[in-house]
């Protein structure tokens, strides 16, 4: 057997490197497109030497926090529809930790990212370590092993000779469909650096293309036998479409068959806004046509998607007592959700088999006509928001018109970002898709923070879109170094920052659970003392990207007319209201006091437990 001697570190890179994948268009691209490092201890004599020698086939990002630079990496992922990974790399310590929130992201999201992170000495000798956290009773326990709840793969490399099992099961679980998500390798300070002769055919080139498991035929039985009975059958849409690249034949076997479509956050641009079958965005952060129509239907296909409580109200959201559900997932796990018929497969090769087991089947135009109703009901909402001329109680913009006026500006080149915040119920009402595939909103994870480095990532992923980020004042305080990232790098994107004083649709929660006021927005908090306005696009200026602060919806516009135009990143900041917000959502459970001295919080209460009796068990 033929082998080459190389450290630990340089066999990873190598390895790496020979990873090839198929893309969306046919084409064979790199599986990893690049790595964002910040170095240390833990990586830079032995990792960080592999990677410079390696800097033209694996190029290194220089990220400014870790877990900024993870959660680029997760945006790119997305954009990619995870046929493209990044690779994030830490010292020891917490650099790690830094990077176990972007984990969380990735794994809530079935998206893939490989993490690897510098670790204790294997041999100990050396203990206690810079950044070293001791466990007095476990002394194989480090940080490390704090990533192990939010990665779907996790192993800490103690002899370089694991890497050849190691690696290609890292690989494995990051391009399967039905257990996609993040990847973790410690890799010891001394074993980064040890030498092994590993055999040459371990970096051959291997080209990988996303599998695509068919369905068992007696489950596609069931699901048709179940739709052909339905009245008012529904599908929702989720991420697995965009991922099973699925769009044109949902739109095919929504059309055949005559069946609304709604989708989740995720499955958001999975069909174009003025689609017949266009039902609209379901759930907490929806519309009332997605959610009317939920409430009615007695069949629902849940298309690639894990159901999460905002899409389903809590499960109070299907009000009919005889509905049936139907899943269709590649993640068993997903798929059998609330007693659903599970149907286990890639949801693209489904829907076309499917298809040929309805034969002739289709939903009745009364149903669809309820439809189309319940969706024109909630375009005339929604563009009474998001006019220009709408006014607030306030008088200042709201988050509808700025999305409005920059969904009224998209074309087949915008892609629009968000997260977190106030803006998921806002971008998943008032942005409609013109274009498949041309959004990201981070709520899987509802992760504050992802929106600039998200954006950082996507802009990476999409050369040739203008990716724009909606930001609020929150999320960009929490985390806005990658603007500098973008910056530096040439991965532009416009950053729009609504300042509405602090976190307002906490503050809203708070208020409509019969709370008082309290530490959410700025001037709420009496422990303030020195309430100052920042001043965001100086800030951005200061990062090298170009800025400026807007006071109307026609400013707004003219300024993304420039920031369009410009050569870099655009951070374009205005004041907007804190109070003003798409309604039309559906209920949602939290915890509300059972014993309160105030009595807007026994009200809401009671109003709670009311909401309650619609529940869906089991």
């Amino acid at each position: 057997m033929e082998t080459i001697r190389l450290t630990t570190a340089k066999a990873i890179v190598n390895y790496l490197i020979a990873q090839k994948s198929v893309q969306v268009d046919g084409s064979i691209a790199p599986l990893f497109g690049g790595v964002y490092g910040i170095f240390g201890h833990g990586n830079v004599t032995a990792l960080g030497h592999a990677l410079e020698q390696a800097k033209t086939e694996l190029p290194t990002y220089r990220g400014q926090n870790e877990q900024g630079m993870a959660l680029a990496g997760v945006a790119y992922a997305k954009a990619k529809r995870r046929r493209q990974i990044m690779v994030a790399t830490s010292s020891v310590g917490p650099g790690a930790t830094n990077m176990v929130t972007a984990a969380g992201v990735a794994h809530s999201n079935r998206l893939p990212l490989l993490l690897i992170s510098g670790d204790s000495f294997t041999s100990r000798l050396p203990d206690p370590v810079l950044q070293q956290v001791e466990h007095f009773g476990d002394p194989t326990m480090t940080v490390n092993d704090s990533f192990r709840a939010v990665t779907r793969y996790w192993d800490r490399i103690t002899k370089p000779e694991q890497l050849t099992t190691s690696l290609p099961h890292a690989v494995q679980t990051m391009i399967d469909p039905a257990d996609c998500g993040p990847a973790f390798i410690g890799l010891p300070q001394d074993v980064g650096a040890e030498a092994w002769d590993f055999p040459v055919a371990f970096f051959e080139e291997r080209i990988h293309d996303i599998a695509r498991p068919r369905a068992d035929e007696r489950q596609l039985r069931e699901a048709a036998a179940m739709l052909t009975a339905a009245e008012k059958p529904l599908i929702i849409c989720g991420g697995g479409v965009h991922y099973s690249l699925a769009e044109q034949q949902l739109a095919d076997f929504a059309t055949a068959h005559n069946i609304p479509v709604v989708e989740t956050v995720a499955g958001k641009a999975s069909m174009r806004w003025d689609h017949p079958m266009y039902g609209g965005a379901i759930g907490v952060t929806g519309g009332e046509s997605a959610n009317a129509l939920a409430g009615e239907a007695d069949v629902v296909v849940a298309l690639g998607t894990r159901l999460l409580d905002f899409t389903t109200g809590s499960w109070t959201i299907f009000q009919n007592p005889s509905v049936k559900m139907i899943g269709i997932n590649t993640a068993r796990f997903d798929a059998t959700k609330h007693h659903s018929h599970a149907v286990v497969g890639d949801a693209r090769e489904t829907l076309v088999e499917l298809s040929s087991t309805l034969g002739n089947y289709r939903a009745s135009d009364a149903w669809s006509t309820t439809a189309a109703t319940e969706v024109a009901k909630s375009n005339a909402y929604i563009d009474k928001l998001a006019a220009a001329t709408s006014t607030s109680e306030t008088g200042l913009p709201t988050y509808a018109q700025v999305v409005g006026a920059i969904d009224r500006k998209a074309d087949e080149h915008t892609f629009a970002l968000a997260a977190a915040g106030g803006f998921p119920g806002e971008v998943n009402n008032g942005w409609r898709t013109k274009h498949l595939n041309s959004f990201d909103c981070e709520y899987g994870f509802s992760c504050m923070g992802y929106e600039v480095s998200g954006g950082w990532g996507a802009a990476m992923a999409l050369p040739d879109k203008d990716v724009v980020v909606f930001v609020g004042d929150g999320s960009y305080l929490m985390l806005n170094s990658d603007i500098y990232s973008s910056v530096i790098h040439g991965h532009k994107m416009i950053v729009i920052v609504c300042d509405n004083g602090g976190f307002a649709v906490i503050n809203r929660l708070q208020i409509n659970t019969g709370g008082v006021p309290y530490n959410n927005l700025i001037k709420d908090n009496p422990t303030v003392v020195n309430p100052v306005a920042v001043d965001f696009a100086a800030h951005a200026a200061a990062m090298g990207a170009l800025s400026e602060s807007v006071a109307s919806i026609d400013e707004l516009e003219a300024a993304y007319d420039r920031a369009k135009a410009a050569d870099r990143t655009t951070v374009i900041s205005l004041v907007t209201d804190a109070y003003s917000w798409t309604e039309g959502g559906s209920f949602w459970q939290v915890g509300i006091p059972e014993v309160s001295d105030l009595q807007g919080v026994r009200d809401a209460k009671a109003e709670w437990d009311e909401g309650l009796n619609d529940q869906r068990i089991g």
